[in-house]
């Protein structure tokens, strides 16, 4: 009997096939994940607001290329006290959770 192998269109499982149990690879994906989590709550807000990069850079007190920048799901270099700024120029407060490290990536 020979086996067909299921196919999917789901972005996690198709990479999970691709990294196997390559922790490092696996690692990397997790922080691409999570810096463009950073970037779309930071973009979600903003529009939120009606705010243009521009404006919001004003209120923060930067320029609109760092707000941009910030925005960029590939950026690495998010900082506490850059998203402080950011949430005090738009009324709010960045809370931090810890999670358990259970990996995220799940072979079909």
């Amino acid at each position: 009997m020979h086996k067909t192998k299921k196919t999917t269109a789901d972005a996690v499982k198709i990479l999970a096939r691709m990294t196997g149990k390559d922790g490092n690879l696996q690692r990397m994906f997790e922080e691409e994940v999570a810096n463009r989590e950073v970037a779309c709550k930071i973009h979600h807000l903003r529009m939120q607001a009606g705010l243009s990069q521009a404006e919001l850079a004003r209120r923060v007190g930067t320029t609109q290329s760092v707000i941009s920048r910030l925005e960029d799901a590939d950026y690495e270099g998010h900082s506490l006290a850059m998203l402080n700024r950011i949430a005090a120029a738009m009324e709010r407060r960045v809370e931090i959770h810890f999670v358990p490290s259970k990996r995220r990536l799940q072979p079909a």
